[in-house]
């Protein structure tokens, strides 16, 4: 378990303390001493559990690191509900899945309370919030995106955002690649996607290959204690498969076309969700400007701008882009179908992966060889990432962007007579804003958004 102790001392040091949390050193519930073996003292009610994930649903802003700070604060510091081991072993589990961590430890802490019906209220308590936000700015962005004012206060958030995708890839650098061979993993994941235009899941699959066949450092020291009668994965998972795939099934059936292609797309993203929403973009930019053709970079950089306003996971940006596609091809009332179909296919795996895994907590977390395929992952993404912080800041920067090829490799060429000096000024200003000034995303998103409109103003 050393090699777990020491993943979780990294990951909370590095994560949580810029939500005041410190391992060690957080306030002790005198109830939790009464804990035996991670169960609570006693059993939330329902009621009692909606209330409290409907709070961390609405105030689940800022990532997944202030999202997990908030649960532990509610769930364990301020509630006898989950003990410190119990908490950190949920979070390698969630680490270790596809998908967003915060939502499915949200969903691990439900199911733990109060069963499958808790889990599914936390989990879904996670997101729907955000997914309401998400409905309604897709309304607001259609009816109102294409005007001058707009467009230009829209400038302000794509320069935003592009500042926000590069701290992301500086930020899990200093967490991950620490020696030589994470960082040439990097590297030949950002050669992979950036010239080779290899796609996203291939690139996560060797990376886990490579990890996993590694030999660990030490050998696993599996618990036994596991409830046999909650170990019935795969009744479970056959369960959550007819669930999760039988609407996609129908919707090709009945040739709703648009609907079934998100639908099956938006599947296969969920299954290759590692390292986060950001590492994703790329591979969903991708497929749905070059290959769909569902919406435009541009549109896809203001998707994630909007997203990282709204309470929930990130990954909500998937239900944006979906909307904006139905939008598009039959407006509101197709939209409104398409985000439904987005939401279905992202998140409902996400209990899938829970409900079968959660019972074998102990066994999961203790293997070595799933850490190490984890790291793997966790350094390939930082060369992922590092391809969008590019695709998104040339596509934002210049207005005419020229390709050039040599066998296999071809290489994005700005044409450098059309620099956007505007841009150019808004990236700047708020590189400065988070870099040096370190303020918050919010208060940034509303000073880009004001630069923007006064620049075109003025």
């Amino acid at each position: 378990m050393a090699w777990l102790r020491s993943f979780n001392d990294r990951w909370w040091s590095d994560q949580y303390l810029c939500s005041g949390y410190r391992m060690g050193s957080a306030p002790v519930d005198r109830r939790n001493r009464r804990m035996r073996d991670g169960a609570p003292v006693l059993k939330p009610s329902l009621s009692g559990l909606v209330r409290v994930f409907g709070r961390i649903g609405l105030l689940s802003f800022g990532g997944p690191a202030a999202q997990i700070s908030l649960m532990h604060q509610e769930l364990v510091e301020r509630r006898p509900w989950l003990d410190e081991q119990t908490f950190l072993r949920a979070l390698s589990l969630c680490m270790l899945l596809p998908g967003p961590e915060a939502m499915q430890l949200a969903t691990y802490a439900g199911w733990r309370l109060r069963g499958v019906p808790g889990g599914l209220i936390a989990g879904g308590l996670f997101v729907f919030p955000g997914a309401l936000v998400i409905a309604v700015l897709v309304g607001l962005y259609a009816a109102y995106g294409d005007l001058p004012l707009v467009q230009a206060a829209f400038l302000g958030i794509k320069a935003t955002v592009i500042v926000i995708v590069l701290q992301a890839v500086l930020n899990l650098s200093r967490k991950t690649l620490s020696g030589a061979e994470p960082g040439i993993l990097a590297i030949l994941a950002f050669v992979a996607i950036f010239a080779l235009n290899l796609p996203f899941p291939l690139i996560i699959l060797a990376a886990a290959i490579w990890g996993f066949s590694r030999k660990p450092s030490e050998q696993p020291s599996v618990s036994q204690n596991v409830d046999p009668a909650l170990a019935r994965p795969v009744r479970t998972a056959a369960l959550w498969l007819v669930l999760w795939l039988a609407p996609l099934v129908l919707l090709t059936l009945f040739g709703q076309t648009l609907l079934s292609d998100l639908g099956w797309f938006f599947a296969r993203l969920a299954v290759v969700t590692f390292g986060g929403a950001y590492a994703v973009l790329a591979y969903m930019t991708q497929t749905v400007v070059e290959n769909y053709q569902w919406i435009s970079t541009d549109q896809m950089i203001d998707a994630l701008g909007l997203a990282e306003t709204t309470p929930g996971p990130l990954i909500l940006v998937t239900q944006f882009v979906a909307m904006l596609a139905g939008q598009l091809a039959g407006g509101m009332s197709l939209a409104l179908a398409a985000g439904v179909v987005a939401l279905w296919a992202t998140f409902v795996p996400c209990f899938l992966w829970i409900f079968v895994a959660a019972p074998y907590l102990d066994v999961i977390a203790q293997r070595p060889r799933l850490s190490g395929a984890l790291r793997a992952i966790t350094a390939a993404v930082v060369g992922v990432i590092l391809n969008l912080s590019v695709w998104f800041g040339l596509d934002v920067l210049f207005g005419t962007i020229g390709e050039v090829e040599f066998g296999p490799i071809s290489l994005p060429i700005p044409v450098f007579s059309t620099l956007d000096i505007a841009a150019v000024g808004l990236t700047s200003l708020a590189g400065v804003l988070i870099f040096i000034r370190k303020t918050g995303l919010a208060t940034t998103l509303g000073i880009m958004i004001g630069a923007g409109a006064i620049l075109h103003l003025v």
